[in-house]
């Protein structure tokens, strides 16, 4: 099953950092964001991936161009000018990078990736979020209902500290935990190729009209997901996201 992830977002609120690369770039922990999400899908078995560029493509192409002479041994003939790597034994994806258009919409860059679909069910999500969603749950919840449609629904994470009081007594404190009310939108998204029909072009927001017609029809599903995520939108998000991971205890790092 291909697995589409869009990176081709301009990043403005994350300027500091986007001035020189794309938002997926970004690292946490000397690695970037898409590659924690790009594991994740793979510790459950999905490899097959298809990226849709737009913005910095260029610097996400180096990066999986010199992924394996970089991270594993390499060896150069002279006399021949022959140059071998080894790869990287602990990773047997495959990766399609697309560009799909500097000022494309979300809806347009997943309608420009049609091609590489195999017009057959497929996953998405975008470039700069993280969960420990259990994605074959996901799956085959998408299967039982037989809609054109899943999308995870989670719980944002509060913005701050959470208090429990018995009068004036506080007697629990936790430090920014997910909401206990309200769902929104978290990406981790099946979906059927017909949905592709929903998207009238580049400039389509895939968030809009698209999931607001599907769900108009019956055809969107929500997934709900009660435990972690975390998407990347500020500095401070990600510097959320680096503590996480420097603790070691990364609630999305379920690869071994």
């Amino acid at each position: 099953m291909k697995v589409a992830i869009l990176a081709g977002g301009f990043g403005s609120r994350l300027a500091e950092e986007t001035e020189i690369r794309p938002k997926p770039m970004i690292e946490i922990g000397g690695r970037p964001i898409l590659w924690h999400i790009m594991r994740q899908y793979a510790h459950y078995g999905f490899k097959d991936f298809v990226i849709a560029l737009g913005y910095k493509g260029e610097y996400i192409k180096k990066y999986f161009a010199d992924y394996c002479s970089l991270g594993g041994d390499v060896f150069v003939d002279f006399s021949t000018g022959r140059i071998a790597t080894n790869g990287d034994a602990n990773l047997d994806w495959t990766v399609n990078l697309v560009e799909t258009g500097l000022a494309t919409g979300t809806g347009g860059r997943i309608k420009r990736l049609a091609s590489h679909l195999r017009d057959a069910t497929f996953m998405l999500t975008w470039g700069d979020g993280v969960s420990d969603i259990n994605l074959c749950r996901l799956l085959d919840f998408h299967y039982s209902h037989g809609k054109l449609a899943t999308l995870t629904a989670v719980r944002p994470p509060a913005r701050y500290g959470h208090i429990d009081l018995e009068g004036s007594r506080i007697i629990r404190f936790s430090e920014k935990p997910q909401a206990s009310e309200g769902w929104i939108n978290g990406a981790f998204f099946v979906l059927e190729p017909e949905v592709l029909n929903y998207i009238e072009g580049d400039k389509t927001q895939f968030e809009k009209e698209p999931l607001e017609r599907l769900a108009r029809d019956g055809q969107l599903m929500a997934f709900q997901h009660e435990s972690f995520w975390q998407c990347m939108d500020t500095l401070r998000e990600k510097h959320i996201l680096q503590r996480l991971w420097e603790s070691g205890g990364a609630p999305w790092k379920v690869w071994s």
